[in-house]
């Protein structure tokens, strides 16, 4: 099975285990960003409101899923990512949630989501962007799926005060203008903002 995409942020294939989690090496890396991955302040960014369908886009070991479901009123939160190892660990984390419908892990990409158009009200992707293989197609996807007045919010390592990883990880100016430019070409309103550890782009429908 090949583990390798090309993606546009470096141009090159992309191998890591956290990109593209697999074996003991994939289970290893997703409990590592359950444990490290601190996205409590995207859902200021987001805005959830009661009855929200939400979609995430490479949701990994399900932390930003847990957080939905626990702390907003969204209806169904649903998630697509490429990796079936991310998806049984997702879904063992969040297994109250998925027996009673609210979370809905799926296998999928930023590109090829599989939802219908207009199916949902919020969409959010952290900390997978620059791995994408095709940046505008990813965002155009997330467009198609959004609803009028819906919300989309992509954030990237960086933010105001990174730790040591955040920090090298960040990316340099020129991607996070072209990740601001995609937005705005696709978005009437586009914001863009830093959390903690977290370089962050809102744009509306």
């Amino acid at each position: 099975m090949d583990t390798t995409s090309h993606a546009w942020a470096v141009d090159r294939p992309v191998t890591s285990a956290f990109a593209h989690p697999s074996g003991l090496k994939g289970r290893l890396a997703g409990r590592f960003m359950l444990r490290t991955n601190n996205q409590r302040g995207v859902l200021g960014v987001l805005g959830v409101r009661p009855g929200d369908h939400v979609l995430e886009v490479g949701y990994g070991p399900g932390g930003l899923m847990r957080l939905l479901a626990d702390r907003t009123g969204a209806a169904v939160v649903r998630g697509v990512d490429p990796s079936p190892k991310m998806r049984a660990l997702a879904s063992r984390v969040n297994r109250a949630a998925v027996r009673a419908g609210r979370v809905v892990p799926e296998t999928g990409t930023a590109q090829d989501t599989g939802l219908d158009d207009r199916a949902v009200d919020r969409v959010v992707s952290v900390n997978n962007v620059a791995i994408w293989p095709d940046l505008e197609a990813g965002i155009e996807e997330s467009r198609r799926v959004l609803r009028p007045g819906g919300v989309l919010v992509v954030a990237w390592h960086g933010g105001t005060d990174p730790g040591r990883a955040a920090g090298r990880l960040r990316l340099p100016a020129d991607k996070l203008d072209r990740i601001e430019e995609a937005l705005e070409s696709r978005f009437p309103r586009v914001t863009r903002g830093a959390l903690r550890e977290l370089d962050v782009f809102r744009a509306v429908r």
